[in-house]
Parts: structure tokens; sequence; C-alpha cells
């Protein structure tokens, strides 16, 4: 029989019985990470540079975006800017003076809200070239592109200034008026005298504009009609005649209606050459007017034959025409040029005296005055002293 140990005891058939001892359970840890330079490693390494690849292209994505959505908003606010919405705004004019830069010019048209951007504006230069921009007046529109802007720098003023002196007959006016592209002498000339734009101070069934329109400087837009301008003009002249005092009452005390008083001015303005001699002039045609007497004004026949100063010969003289003072007393139907407003207030106003003679007797235009026929003779003496007869 072969030996059996005590109960519970397992031993092995066969195995001695000194090598026969209960072994120890083996607990292994496993660490999550790969030992290193094994497969795991490499595969760690190779997640890690794909995360961060994709953390960079997302990043380099997001720059790009940002860029495209900056330049989308630059080009938006451009394409606003160099075509603005809604219609074009009031007229304005631009004035370039010789010698003036770019920027100032620009700076001009933000001021003048032509454009609202200048940096727009120069970015269009920029793009399609900086035109040669000449010295003048340029009359553009409010609110306008920054095309029709560059095309009107580019071609040049086109607005005129008119500078309409007193002493002017509308004749004068009407051919200084056909210097104008797109104006002509003869068309302005029927507009000023047909009835196309009337005068406060026309009499009753006059329509001739003579006379009536204010002396001054004014600036001919383009397209500008001969009525529009006219109707400036007219206003211009009530402006001068209302700060000259003309009103109804002030023409009633003298004697005459308001038109009279123009006529009269207007004698005074050719007569009394200098501004200090207008006064003076003014008295010796009221003092005329009220003796009954003929006026005998050299310019007034002048008039009659379109002719501004010189000689009035005897044949002038023996020319029956409602302008010619030494034929006819009284004043002449129209008044014979534009009378300044020097010459308005004097006819208003003018001084008291007796003088029924004046002449000039001296170079700077100064005349004498005197209330006797021998007296002018004096006059008449001296200025030919003077080399002046």
């Amino acid at each position: 029989m072969s030996e059996m140990g005590p109960p519970g005891d397992e031993r092995a058939p066969g195995v001695p019985e000194g090598d026969r001892g209960v072994a120890p359970a083996e607990v292994q840890l496993y660490d999550d990470a790969p030992a290193a330079g094994g497969p795991g490693a490499t595969s760690g390494r190779g997640s890690r540079r794909r995360a961060a690849r994709q953390r960079r292209r997302r990043l380099v994505l997001g720059i790009v975006a940002a860029v495209v959505v900056l330049i989308l908003a630059v080009v938006a606010w451009y394409e606003i800017e160099a075509h603005p919405r809604g219609a074009p705004g009031k007229t304005v004019v631009l004035s370039v003076h010789e010698g003036e830069s770019t920027s100032s010019v620009v700076s001009a048209l933000v001021d003048g809200k032509v454009i609202d951007s200048s940096l727009a504006f120069r970015i269009f230069l920029f793009v399609h070239g900086t035109p040669l921009i000449e010295p003048g007046d340029y009359a553009m529109r409010q609110n306008s592109s920054f095309a029709s802007v560059h095309q009107l720098l580019a071609g040049g003023p086109n607005t005129y200034s008119l500078a309409i002196p007193a002493g002017f007959t509308l004749a004068e006016v009407a051919n200084r008026i056909g210097t104008i592209p797109g104006h002509h002498p003869q068309s302005f000339y029927k507009d000023a005298t047909d009835g196309s734009v009337t005068s406060p101070w026309l009499p009753a069934g006059s329509t001739n504009l003579e006379g009536l329109v204010g002396s001054g400087t004014y600036l001919v837009l383009p397209g500008e009609s001969n009525v529009t301008l006219l109707t400036q003009m007219v206003a211009e002249f009530n402006r001068q005649a209302a700060a000259a005092g003309l009103t109804t009452t002030s023409a009633t005390a003298l004697g005459l209606s308001p038109y009279q008083v123009i006529i009269a001015a207007s004698i005074v303005e050719k007569e009394g050459y200098v501004e200090k001699n207008m006064p003076d002039v003014a008295r010796v045609i009221y003092n005329r007017l009220a003796k009954g007497t003929a006026l005998q004004m050299d310019s007034t026949i002048l008039y009659s034959l379109g002719q501004d100063g010189g000689t009035v010969t005897k044949a002038d003289l023996a020319k029956d025409t409602p302008y010619n003072t030494y034929l006819h007393t009284g004043l002449t139907p129209t008044p014979i040029c534009i009378p300044s407003q020097t010459a308005l207030a004097a006819a208003v106003s003018p001084p008291p005296g007796d003088w029924l003679f004046f002449e000039v007797v001296s170079k700077d235009g100064t005349e004498a005055f005197s209330s006797t026929f021998s007296g002018q003779l004096a006059n008449e003496a001296l200025a030919q002293s003077r080399g002046l007869g």
C-alpha cells in the first residue's frame, strides 16, 4: 500500500516530499504607458503629433477665416463709400487755388460733404490714378460717387466767375455772359428785356431790366440758365437798393418814383466818375430837374449810341432820341447803366446845394461844382490848363 498522508495533504504522487511545498500566488501590476522602446510608445507619440497638427490646422484656418472676413469688411466699406446710397445732394462749389495739394483738395471734398471718407478716396486715387487738378472752381453734388468726383476733377474747372462792374449796360453784361460756354449774348439780352424775369422797381408795362441788375461777382454753374442768373442779379440789385435806402417813401420825398431815382443814380454813376463826386452830381441833376432845364449829360447820348465813353460830336448832339438830354428835358426813359450802391445812396440822399454845373478838374477824377455859368467857364479853363480840356 502506498502511504497516504494525513487528510488534506494533497501531495502529488511521485513528487518527493521535500519538493512539494505550496507556491505563493503571483500578482502582476500593469503600467498603462508602454515600456520605453516598445510598440506602444511609437503609437502614443504619433497620436500626440496628430493632435498637434490638428490644433495648428485649426489655428491657421481660424486666422485665414478672420483675414477673409476682414478683407470682405474692408471691401464692403470701400464700396459703400465709393458708391453712396441715395440721390446726390445739393450743389457745392469747390475752389482750388494755385499750388494747392491733392491732400488739401480731398479734405475740402470731405468738408463739403461731397464724399464721406478721405481714406477711401485716397485708395480710389491710388487704384485709378490722381488727376492733374487745375486751379479754378468746380461745381459738384454732395453725396457723389468717387468715379463722378474723379471725372469732374480731371475735366478741369466747370464753374465760371462772372464779374459785373457798376456802370455796365445790359448789352455789356450780355457780351460778358457770352464768353461762358453754353451762353449766348443774344439769348441773355432777350431774357433780360422780354419779361422772363421781372423787378419790383419796374413801372407798369415795362419789361426792360436795364439798370436793375446788381453789380458784383457771380458764379455761373454748369447748365445754369439765363433766367436763373438774371434772378440772382435782380435779387442782388434789390439788396443794394435796400442798403442805399431806396423805398417808395424816400423817392416820394424827392418828388420822384423809385424807378426815376434809379434812372438818376445811373446817370450819377456815369457822370460822377469817382465816388466822392457822386453826391454832388446827384444834387446837380435834381436842381436842373427842379428848374425844368435840360440835364445836358453826355453819358445819356453815348448810351443811345451804344458807346461807353468817348467824345460827343455836334452830329451826336443833334440826334433826336429819347436819351438826348440836350434836346429833351427830364430824365431818360430807362436807366443808362447799372448804378453802384454808392450812386444809389447819393441819388436817395443828395446833399443840399445850389450847383448846376460840374467839370473834371484833376487827373484823379475830382470834379469842381458851380452854381453859375461863369463859374463853370472858370472850371473849364482850369481843366484845360491841366491838360484835361
